[in-house]
């Protein structure tokens, strides 16, 4: 058991106002890991209070020394990433050697690109027009609230913390209740890097109670928020009332569009990237819709995928998937498979219940569905597991329609070898994000999504961005 930390508030480890013990359960062993206290309306109050007071010396902080500050907080996340490795695969199970190598290293990802980003960063520029004396000035955008999720911790704290400090924004974290254990030891980094009191504030808690409470305070300027299209919604409206900056990352159903001119490697690529992190990624491509003359062949190679992956504890070494969060998310994964069945999809592999050398954890059999259609719930809802639809199309406008048929829009993928049909579809989807043949974003795109996925640009400059108001300024002395 991992001993209780208190919350961290204008530079120091306080204790909660009201305690209110929340176990941390192990998803593996589902047996607590460790207790933490969810916050009332005293510790937001008080975390709030302490970044409002430490906003005018850090916004006028000049940017050079900001940016210095990220950088030796990037120097501590790396010589202490095993230690979040550990508390990351704790918490919310991904396998160890997933959380050193893609849990912790999309952290430490995200914080190189926004240095690199803030080294070349225009605070101050020319609006361009050929007016004399006309300027843009990128300012910070004030006090902001930020909300992470459970399913890829340091990468959602630090796409918000790190953009959020370079912008001379000052913030309360309020990271997911399932894992927190990570960004307790975030504001360790950050305390040990030396941000000034009160710029950098962390109160856990849960969405109903502190989430509520940072977005309906009055001195919170923004909310940055990282989760379910539901939860994005109820922030947007709680928000409203004070006219708050409200970005939000929200949910995906990404359709994967294979050609039969597509790379031997495709369909297996396809399926591991769904299956990654145990199915919980808001990007995972989860509708893969197939030509139909590559269906059978493709069908054929994501059983063998699928029956080839692993399943077991997040504490062991290997390339398996580890466990789903927590029990919750569980069951509601076993029904929508139990629902799969029903409405007539083919199960190629997996199906209900745990893998059988498991009988304890929230561990999820590798499922894929064929001869879906786009009808059918697992074609439409956001599972959130390691579940794969499968379907067939005959031409390019029926996959982009079906591939297009939804409310949400973060990630689509293309396989093919067809540069200009590429081209046509990248620009077609609709999306914030367009994956093509294996290829992953650039360092430093910005990554999210339209409609029901929200309409966020984390990442890079457009994440720098995120955090500042933009001001026109006219007769600047030369």
């Amino acid at each position: 058991m991992i001993e209780k930390r208190d919350f961290y508030i204008n530079g120091q480890w306080v204790a909660p106002a009201a305690p209110r013990d929340c176990a941390v359960i192990d998803p593996s062993t589902e047996e607590p890991c460790a207790v933490i206290s969810l916050g009332d309306v005293a510790d937001t109050e008080a975390a709030v209070a302490a970044a409002k007071a430490a906003l005018p010396g850090w916004a006028a902080t000049p940017p050079a020394e900001r940016l210095a500050l990220v950088e030796k907080i990037y120097e501590i996340y790396q010589a202490r990433a095993e230690e979040m490795a550990q508390a990351m695969s704790l918490e919310m199970g991904a396998p160890i050697d997933l959380a050193r190598e893609s849990q912790v290293g999309a952290g430490s990802w995200h914080i190189a690109n926004f240095i690199k980003a803030a080294q070349d960063f225009q605070w101050i520029r020319p609006l361009g027009d050929g007016t004399p004396g006309a300027m843009i000035a990128m300012e910070p955008v004030g006090v902001v609230g930020l909300i992470t999720p459970w399913n890829w911790p340091m990468n959602q704290v630090t796409l918000k913390v790190i953009p959020a400090l370079l912008a001379g924004c000052t913030m309360v974290l309020k990271p997911s209740e399932e894992a927190p254990l990570s960004s307790l030891l975030f504001a360790e980094y950050l305390h040990d890097a030396g941000v000034p009191a009160g710029v950098f504030n962390l109160v856990n808690g849960d969405g109903v109670g502190v989430g509520t409470q940072l977005s309906t305070h009055p001195d919170i300027e923004m909310i940055s928020f990282t989760g379910s299209t539901r939860a994005g919604k109820a922030i947007s409206k709680a928000a409203a009332e004070t006219l708050k900056r409200v970005c939000l990352e929200l949910g995906g159903k990404g359709a994967n569009l294979i050609f039969a001119d597509a790379d031997d490697k495709a369909v297996a690529r396809g399926v591991r990237h769904c299956f990654q992190n145990s199915g919980q990624s808001c990007n995972a491509p989860t509708r893969m819709l197939v030509e139909r003359s590559a269906y059978e062949r493709a069908i054929e190679i994501a059983r063998e995928t699928a029956e080839a992956t692993k399943v077991g504890p997040a504490s062991l070494p290997g390339k398996h998937i580890g466990p789903v969060v927590n029990k919750s998310q569980y069951e509601k994964i076993q029904g929508l498979i139990e629902t799969g069945i029903a409405e007539g999809a083919r199960l190629l592999a997996g199906g209900p219940g745990r893998p059988e050398d498991l009988n304890r954890g929230f561990f999820v059999r590798p499922t894929i569905f064929a001869d879906c259609t786009p009808d059918m719930t697992v074609m439409n809802e956001e599972i959130f597991g390691p579940v794969l639809a499968i379907m067939p199309f005959d031409t390019e406008e029926e996959a982009l329609r079906i591939a297009n048929a939804t409310p949400y829009g973060l990630t689509n993928y293309v396989q093919s070898g067809d540069g200009a049909r590429r081209n046509r579809l990248a620009r077609a989807l609709r999306s914030g994000m367009v994956e093509m043949n294996g290829q992953s974003r650039g360092a430093g795109a910005p990554f999210g999504g339209v409609g029901a996925s929200g309409r966020a640009r984390e990442g890079g400059h457009w994440g720098i961005e995120e955090f500042c108001d933009v001001k026109s300024i006219s007769g600047w002395a030369e």
